[in-house]
């Protein structure tokens, strides 16, 4: 075997002028094919990318940011990513950003303080990032967004209409109301809420919208029960509806400020021996992958955080192109499934 010599010269790292030779295409061309530019001919895309993967070529990050001024990575300050809501926008996050050729690097809060929000952002903001999306659903939080300043675009997701601009969310009262007008429209007097905790914009909007609902159609709104998003907080909503119930308060529809709530809920009333939807019925808020499956399949409000995460990239990179886009909310849909029907006839005040 022969064995290099002293004088033998390093063998150099791939260059992308080695993928413009063996692509036939000149080193511009190239340039462009890794950076996403749409002006490049379908088959000459597919040439270069061709030629990528033969030369096993990865392009140079700190090359490519130098040339270009941009190191096409996005921040994420957000919190709460135990919860389905928040983990399923990062999610459709970081889905959306890697389809547009972006990197998304995660600062996780230890709470939901505005002063952790603002550091995380600050912390962000000393990294070579293109823009910065802060995922925040506390009031506190959101009402800080307001404040901050940064050098490069910054997005709010899921901080509703009332926080920081620009920003993209699911419109919350929508969905409520699709909830609470559903249940009026299949005949029940009235409708309870077991609402999310205090200081959360989602939880406000729902039970505001549900309030609004409710004395549009002349129907008394009983006073709200308040739980943590949590199961074990619908059980107990779930126990203090059915002894209300049976202290002779009609109690025949609830709406959930969340399907978590909701499993809890349905979990209290079969406990009680209380029949959904035969005696009460039920909607859940998220449509959680759960919620098919729940005895009955809970009829709920799904929010699409697939398209709220594609939204939330398109704004950040359209701040970027320079434009001044204003994303309308993501839409809501009501899933109806085997917890809601309309009243029986004479139920609802003492029975169960």
């Amino acid at each position: 075997m022969d064995t290099p010599t002293a004088d033998a010269a390093p063998t150099r790292p791939l260059a992308m002028s080695d993928v413009a030779a063996r692509a036939g295409v000149s080193h511009q061309t190239v340039s462009r094919v890794i950076n996403r530019h749409p002006n490049v001919a379908v088959a000459t895309r597919a040439r270069v990318l061709a030629a990528i993967k033969e030369l096993g070529y990865r392009p140079n990050g700190a090359a490519r940011a130098l040339a270009t001024g941009s190191t096409r990575t996005i921040g994420l300050a957000t919190a709460n990513i135990s919860q389905y809501g928040p983990a399923q926008t990062m999610v459709g996050l970081e889905h959306a950003a890697r389809e547009a050729g972006y990197f998304l690097t995660v600062s996780v809060l230890d709470d939901t303080s505005a002063r952790t929000l603002t550091e995380a952002i600050d912390r962000l903001a000393t990294q070579s990032l293109d823009a910065i999306i802060a995922l925040g659903t506390h009031d506190e939080a959101v009402r800080a967004l307001r404040k901050v300043h940064t050098a490069v675009p910054l997005v709010a997701v899921l901080a509703g209409a009332e926080g920081h601009d620009p920003a993209v969310w699911v419109d919350q009262e929508a969905g409520a109301a699709l909830a609470t007008r559903h249940l009026l429209d299949l005949g029940h007097r009235t409708v309870h809420h077991v609402a999310g905790p205090d200081g959360f914009v989602e939880a406000a909007a729902r039970a505001r919208s549900w309030r609004a609902e409710l004395e549009a159609a002349g129907a008394p709104p009983p006073s709200v029960l308040r739980g943590d998003w949590g199961p074990a907080s619908g059980h107990a909503a779930g126990r203090e509806l059915v002894a209300r119930r049976r202290g002779g308060e009609p109690m025949t529809a609830v709406f959930v400020a969340n399907d978590q709530m909701a499993f809890g809920l349905l979990n209290a009333f079969h406990e009680a021996g209380l029949r959904v939807p035969d005696d009460v019925s039920v909607v859940g808020f998220d449509n959680v992958p759960e919620a098919p499956y729940s005895i009955p399949p809970l009829t709920t409000v799904r929010q699409d955080f697939a398209e709220l995460g594609r939204r939330g990239v398109q704004l950040v990179l359209g701040l970027l192109g320079g434009e001044q886009a204003r994303p309308l909310p993501v839409a809501p849909q009501l899933l109806v499934r085997a917890t809601t029907a309309p009243p029986a006839r004479g139920r609802g005040r003492g029975e169960g």
